[in-house]
């Protein structure tokens, strides 16, 4: 099975050979979306937030 980083890596690969035979408005915006990509292997996996149930219940107002 492959994992994410490897997917990512091949798509990178791809997409700068396919930047390599363009013109040069899509060449910049096939290299930007490598580039974002790339971004993604740089930054570490954030956890997903989870929904533990309600939230606390919020005190009342003693004014009344």
């Amino acid at each position: 099975m492959i994992t994410e980083d490897e997917f990512i890596k091949g798509r990178v690969e791809h997409i700068r050979e396919l930047a390599a035979n363009t013109d040069p408005f899509i060449k910049r915006r096939l290299l930007d979306l490598a580039n974002s990509y790339e971004r993604r292997l740089s930054q570490p996996q954030r956890a997903k937030p989870m929904s533990i149930g309600a939230p606390p219940p919020t005190p009342r107002d003693e004014r009344g």
